[in-house]
Order: C-alpha cells, then sequence, then structure tokens
C-alpha cells in the first residue's frame, strides 16, 4: 500500500510542476530532502522563492487534500525551507509557502497558504 501511495504521490507532483510551469513558476527542484524534513516542489514565481506542497486526492470523501498541510506539516516545511536557504545562501529573496491541492482531474493553487513563525 505505501509503494502505491508514494507511486500516486509521484503522479500528483508531476502534474503539479506542469501546472506550475505553464502558470509562469521556474521549477528550482523536486523532492528536496533533509533532516528537517521534505519539500515536495521549490520553485521561482517572478523574485519570490516559492516553496510547494502537493496533496492530491481522488475526492472530497476525506475533505480537501490543503487541510492535510496542518500544523505539524507546516512545521516540518519551514524547517526544511530554513536549511534550503542557508545551504543557498538566499537569505535576501522573498518567501511564500503555497499548495498545489489536486482533486481527480482538477487542480488549485493556493498561493500564501500559510504563513510561519519559525525564520532564521
Amino acid at each position: 500500500m505505501k509503494q502505491q501511495n508514494t507511486q500516486k504521490g509521484r503522479i500528483g507532483e508531476a502534474r503539479a510542476e506542469f501546472f506550475l510551469k505553464q502558470s509562469g513558476y521556474k521549477i528550482i527542484t523536486t523532492n528536496y530532502r533533509c533532516s528537517a524534513g521534505e519539500i515536495d516542489i521549490i520553485a521561482a514565481d517572478n523574485n519570490t522563492l516559492v516553496f510547494l506542497e502537493v496533496k492530491s486526492r481522488r475526492s472530497l470523501d476525506y475533505g480537501n487534500p490543503s487541510e492535510a498541510v496542518n500544523y505539524k506539516k507546516q512545521h516540518h516545511i519551514a524547517t526544511s525551507a530554513i536549511t534550503y536557504i542557508k545551504q543557498n545562501n538566499l537569505f535576501n529573496l522573498p518567501v511564500r509557502f503555497d499548495v498545489v491541492e489536486i482533486i481527480g482531474d482538477d487542480i488549485k493553487l493556493i498561493k500564501g497558504a500559510f504563513e510561519t513563525d519559525i525564520w532564521y
């Protein structure tokens, strides 16, 4: 089952990446991993560094996919973002956290989905 979920996640991330490129984002990296956690997609939206979480579901039976990006998940993303910023010396760029929500064939981009009080 875990392998199936991983495969579904990768398909959702590939769809999100294509959607983001069509929306003008420049993809910097995907599946960034560090000791703090993982970030699905890191991209540039004009001069803003964007950390994106991709959430996919087949239906709304269990709620909107973006609802799964709870405080704990936000904390891991923000901590991972700090690590990425430090590793790449990107302290002077504005930062934003977005969520790409996929429900069946529909894709929705939620810009500024959350903010963090954790910062460098």
